[in-house]
């Protein structure tokens, strides 16, 4: 065999043998065991969809019941969330939404000066005034409440919370509206319940 032959295979076995040592040796430097939990494992819940389809079908929270036992010193905290976007101060400025000063019960989308949004503006077509009710759905889920509104706010969830933040919205008026009257909902409840049978003489 020619010389130069041999000389060519020896060094493409050499350099084979070269290639192999040096993958076997960065194995076993650069070899990471195989962990214990994966670290993203995503596991799909039965039932999640239905359980969703189950909240949603839940009933709004009534919040007048709720605002006779409300404080409204934790309502001023839990404007901190809205104050980003509004003043409720007496004669404030409007930020990017309308000043709240006297907003319950005054008439939706009627503040001066402020450029409300069209789907706010055909909300006021069909419901005149913040209601306590309207208040609570809105800050609960405004575009839900009031589709094409453009406050783009997430929402307060909770009812107690809610009520705490309606009852301070209230008293920052002139002449704060009235609270919905526990006996007139105590009286309601009272209607709903089957008269007792009267004692056997």
């Amino acid at each position: 065999m020619n010389s130069y032959v041999n000389m060519g295979v020896g060094a493409l076995l050499g350099t084979v043998f070269v290639l192999m040592s040096v993958s076997i040796a960065s194995e076993g430097i650069f070899h990471s065991a195989e962990p214990e939990k994966e670290g993203f494992a995503i596991v799909a819940e039965e039932g999640t969809s239905e359980a969703a389809g189950g909240a949603q079908a839940e009933a709004e929270v009534d919040i007048k019941p709720l605002l006779a036992g409300a404080d409204a010193t934790a309502g001023a905290t839990v404007f901190k969330k809205c104050a980003s976007c509004h003043n409720a101060e007496k004669g404030g400025p409007n930020k990017v939404g309308p000043n709240l000063w006297g907003v319950v019960d005054r008439p939706i989308a009627s503040h001066e000066g402020f450029s409300y949004s069209a789907g706010m503006k055909t909300f006021a077509e069909a419901n005149k005034t913040w209601t306590y009710d309207h208040l609570s759905f809105f800050v609960e889920a405004p575009k839900k409440h009031v589709p094409g509104t453009a406050m783009g706010f997430a929402g307060v969830k909770k009812p107690d919370e809610r009520a705490n933040l309606i009852a301070w919205l209230r008293e920052q008026s002139d002449s704060p509206s009235p609270l919905p009257e526990a006996s007139a909902a105590a009286a309601t409840e009272g209607e709903a319940k089957p008269a007792e049978p009267a004692p056997a003489k």
